[in-house]
């Protein structure tokens, strides 16, 4: 492909500035455009703590320095650098602070070209329109200086970056323009709030929608842009539905999301690392539940759910639900296998459970003092062996009594009865703020999961970012989910869905649903029956789509260890089919339709 004309502009409110989804969409494929178009740049926000680590700045090229010497005297400060990702992408930072006071002219502009009624948002709404005036005021100064050199694009993802959009369509600049539509904000709104989307979308009023849910100001950005753009672009085909009847315009072109799959580690990599990580994981569980009653961590099966407390949107009732009913099973059939699964879903906390610091403690004191007298035992093992030889008839209390002697054993009695608890281990890591009220936790308790002994199906709320540095199990996000079996995302509103994308390329199996954009995309390619699990939840009754949820977790507590490495590998397949290498593509068919748009031929 030919881009020495083409002049590509990807602006994104998460370029150096990790939110959510959006930072690992425009991220991960970076490299592969910036290889591709000579003229790339990635335009985001400029806070100072972000660019002191993800930004390397440089001097700027004269075009750029000119309209930065421009833009400072009306107060939006830019800065020319590299985003330090792979590919290292030239990115300009725009800092908006100075074109605050702009704000009623601006929204004014919204109103009388594009129809968006503003009237009474601030917030976060306000910050967003406020930087992405500046990023169009960047655009249109660059483009003017030069409107005859190259074919320009202007990539604008969300309505965060969409007044960017709209600024450049208010001021008549000669831009080809792309507008990406990851979650329409009503569509979300809807959908969490507890109502089916799907089943009101045919007769949903969406302006009147959006007012009553209090999302107007965003819901009139997005339509405009989606509107008014030269080519519209969702990341699935379930989100294309969705902004057709609420937005009014169905997507000109899909533009799936993917991961880079050749930096990802091979499935031998995967495997060993799941060892390592595995154990964190064992030894945190030890001290979690062994106080209370004793089963065999080594012999579990670890399953997880990771996502935002969207308690509906992403399927944790649903997961909640059918745990509970994969515990009553279990316990039906008196069944030795048991099950373990996480929910990291991060939410306000007070710090970790006393009671848990208190086990690790104990834990640890107990573990230090075996290990400071292994070499003893190791000796009195090996003088006992050589003096004894193994009989086939042994006085096995003898035998300890030789190799743990009466003080060893008196110090071990006392730190066991120090570790030992009563009651059931809890069922959340962290003290939770009015606990009472947490959705998780009731759904927990009134589904039966409340981590006593005799259940099958144990479950631990740990509602904390996975940093790799939280005291309990210390892993990172991406470690966090290699150490585990499964995945469980469920989801009734995903737009795309990276998590289960993200754990088959890690060579770890999963379930999502037909609901996310990635599980529609699985079914073009796949019956959704192996590695990563597909349940049809669209338009499906709620009790079907439960049941079969719940027959992939049956099922898969029943595999052996040979059947769930042979997941394993299915997941890993699966994960190559949305290799960024095959998708952007599609970002490539996007930008030259937009250029055909605006510049004809």
């Amino acid at each position: 492909m030919e881009n020495k004309d083409k002049f590509v502009f990807e602006v994104s409110w998460e370029v150096c500035h990790k939110v959510g989804g959006i930072y690992t969409v425009v991220k991960s494929k970076a490299a592969l455009l910036n290889s591709a178009y000579p003229n790339y740049f990635c335009i985001g926000p400029y806070f100072e703590s972000n660019a002191e680590t993800d930004f390397v700045e440089e001097d700027a090229p004269k075009e750029f320095k000119d309209v930065f010497d421009e833009l400072s005297k009306k107060g939006v400060i830019c800065r020319y650098g590299k985003w330090q990702i792979e590919g290292n992408p030239h990115a300009v930072l725009i800092d908006h602070s100075g074109i605050r006071g702009n704000i009623d002219a601006i929204k004014s502009s919204l109103w009388n070209d594009h129809g968006v009624d503003s009237l009474g948002q601030g917030g976060d709404f306000d910050e967003g329109i406020i930087w992405a005036t500046a990023a169009g005021m960047f655009i249109e100064s660059l483009v003017n200086k030069q409107p005859d050199k190259f074919n320009y694009v202007g990539h604008f993802h969300e309505w965060l970056a969409g007044g960017a959009l709209l600024y450049l369509k208010s001021a008549g600049v000669k831009i080809g323009t792309v507008f990406t539509t990851h979650a329409t904000m009503l569509g979300r709104t809807i959908a969490g709030s507890g109502r089916d989307l799907y089943a009101e979308l045919e007769t949903i009023n969406p302006d009147e929608e959006a007012k009553n849910m209090g999302v107007q100001a965003k819901h009139l950005t997005e339509k405009a842009c989606a509107t008014k753009t030269d080519v519209f672009t969702t990341v699935s085909e379930i989100t294309s539905i969705e902004a057709e009847h609420l937005l009014g315009r169905k997507a000109d072109v899909l533009v799936l999301n993917g991961l880079d799959i050749s930096k990802l580690p091979t499935y031998e990599e995967d495997a060993y690392k799941h060892r390592l990580n595995r154990e964190k994981v064992h030894e945190f569980l030890r001290y979690y539940f062994l106080p209370y009653y004793y089963f065999d961590i080594e012999n579990t099966l670890l399953l997880f759910l990771v996502g935002r407390y969207e308690f509906r949107n992403k399927g944790i009732d649903m997961t909640i639900k059918a745990l509970a009913q994969l515990n009553n099973k279990l316990k039906d059939e008196k069944s030795d296998r048991t099950v373990i699964c996480f929910l990291w879903v991060p939410r306000e906390v007070k710090g970790v459970r006393n009671d848990i610091s208190v086990n690790k403690t104990s834990y640890l004191t107990l573990k230090d003092f075996v290990e400071e007298h292994t070499p003893h035992i190791q000796t009195n093992i090996v003088r006992n062996i050589i003096r004894e030889g193994l009989k086939d008839k042994m006085d096995i209390d003898a035998v300890n009594k030789d190799i743990f002697d009466s003080e060893f054993r008196h110090n071990i009695k006392r730190l066991e009865l120090n570790f030992a608890k009563k009651g059931n281990p809890p069922l959340s890591t962290h003290n939770i703020p009015f606990e009472d009220k947490d959705s998780i936790i009731n759904a927990l308790k009134s589904n039966g999961l409340e981590n006593k002994e005799d259940d099958r199906v144990k479950v631990i709320f740990y509602p904390i970012y996975l940093s790799g540095v939280d005291g309990l199990t210390d892993l990172s996000y991406y470690d966090a989910m290699n150490a585990c079996h499964l995945g469980l995302f469920p989801s009734y509103y995903e737009p795309w869905g990276y998590t289960p994308l993200e754990c088959g390329a890690l060579g770890v199996p999963s379930l999502t649903s037909d609901l996310s954009g990635f599980g529609r995309f699985l079914l073009q390619k796949t019956d959704g029956d192996e590695g990563i699990y597909v349940i049809k939840r669209y338009q499906a009754d709620p009790d079907a789509a439960l049941k079969a949820f719940e027959d992939v977790l049956y099922k898969f507590a029943k595999f052996n260890e040979e059947q769930r490495v042979e997941q394993k590998i299915k997941a890993k397949e699966l994960a190559n089919l949305a290799d960024w290498k095959q998708l952007v593509k599609n970002y490539f068919k996007a930008h030259n339709l937009a250029i055909k748009k605006c510049y004809g031929g």
